[in-house]
């Protein structure tokens, strides 16, 4: 049996024990295609299950629906005739096959990216996130007596939806199966960490507690008191600095826009704690600038100031995921919010890994990183 046919019984294979994940084609033969990537999901037609072809062009996406068979047929003909590189993903391992431009084919196994399937629904359903009638909505003046949304809270009603959307999507890399412990560190008024507790519990009955950090003793009691008036057993909140929390039991710790430094210690408690999720949106990123201070930067794109406090924004949170990328943790940055009310915008995600990383190679990445902007050091690593 050669390696291609080897990846197509692994595929029969996690269909039939129902560890299928998807499966993602990369690197096109040829970039005239415009067409970067194919991904495959298993769904759910007419009480049929088939293989649902995504093909991300550069320009858009198509969506095919195959039976089992035709979408084996159509995976050989892409493998034939325009990609180099496939992966499956289930939930026992990834298997990636390589296919060289003489067409020879090597397969490798590695450990698994994802512990819980993908819904396998034809029509992406609309889940609701929110219900209109929960108390907490009242209580923090998003809703008035009569549930509905405030007119000058319905950016913050959009933001909460997106924001819970976001830990929805990221909720497939943490075993859910489990007590979750959440740790939302500078949780403010408590907008979103209400919502993700009124969400996770009372909507997709998890098993959660979540535990509010906030330093200002007023809106820590405010909290406190929403959450008692709510029946929310589970959530309490503490005033207490980031860096001054003592837990080491963080499954998911989250850190939106914690200002400056306080992220990079909302990190580290993440780090210590192994947390399976990592969620920050990093604000200020003062440590980095006021230590370049005076000091003179040889690229044009420092030339000016606006451009200046960008250009470190990338590079501090660039060395914190190269960071959590060090300690086993996949990373992403995405926009967060629409950049119409802040381009402070920027949520960093680290999801725990169990594949090795090139620590050599990130730090060399980082040293370098320091030496072009002389930087003498950045304070998640003097936490390290």
């Amino acid at each position: 049996m050669n390696d291609l046919e080897q990846f197509f019984s692994d595929i029969r294979n996690s269909i039939a024990n129902d560890i299928f994940v998807k499966i993602t084609l990369s690197k096109p033969i040829s970039k005239s295609f415009g067409l970067p990537n194919v991904y495959v999901r298993s769904v759910v037609i007419k009480e049929e299950q088939q293989l649902q072809f995504t093909y991300r062009y550069t320009t858009n996406d198509q969506t095919k629906n195959f039976s089992l068979e035709d979408g084996f047929d159509e995976l050989s003909i892409l493998l034939e005739e325009k990609f180099r590189a496939v992966t499956l993903f289930t939930l026992e391992n990834d298997v990636m096959v390589m296919i060289s431009k003489k067409k020879k084919t090597s397969i490798r196994k590695a450990a698994p990216s994802f512990k819980n399937k993908l819904p396998e629904v034809h029509d992406k359903p609309k889940t609701k996130r929110i219900l209109l009638e929960s108390k907490y909505l009242q209580f923090l003046g998003i809703t008035d007596e009569n549930y509905t949304i405030i007119p000058k809270m319905a950016d913050k009603y959009r933001q909460i939806n997106k924001y819970l959307e976001i830990i929805e999507n990221l909720l497939v890399s943490v075993n859910t199966d489990k007590q979750l412990h959440i740790v939302d560190m500078g949780s403010g008024k408590g907008y979103l960490t209400f919502a993700l507790y009124d969400y996770l519990i009372n909507i997709r009955n998890y098993n959660v507690s979540i535990t509010g950090i906030e330093l200002r003793q007023n809106l820590v009691a405010f909290c406190n008191d929403i959450a008692q008036k709510c029946d929310f057993n589970n959530l309490n909140f503490v005033a207490q600095r980031i860096e001054e929390y003592d837990n080491s039991k963080i499954d998911i710790l989250i850190a939106l826009h914690a200002c400056d430094t306080a992220t990079d210690d909302a990190i580290y408690k993440g780090l210590v704690a192994n947390a399976e999720l990592i969620v920050c949106a990093p604000c200020c990123h003062k440590q980095v600038r006021q230590q370049v201070k005076g000091i003179e930067q040889e690229s044009p794109l420092l030339k000016y100031g606006i451009f200046k406090e960008r250009q470190f924004e990338m590079v501090t949170d660039t060395i914190r995921a190269l960071l959590l990328e060090k300690h086993q943790y996949n990373t992403k940055v995405f926009e967060f919010i629409s950049s119409e009310h802040t381009h402070k915008n920027v949520m960093l995600v680290g999801s725990k890994s169990t594949k090795k990383k090139d620590t050599e190679s990130i730090d060399k990445k980082i040293e370098d990183l320091k030496e072009l902007y002389h930087i003498k050091h950045h304070y998640l690593e003097t936490l390290l």
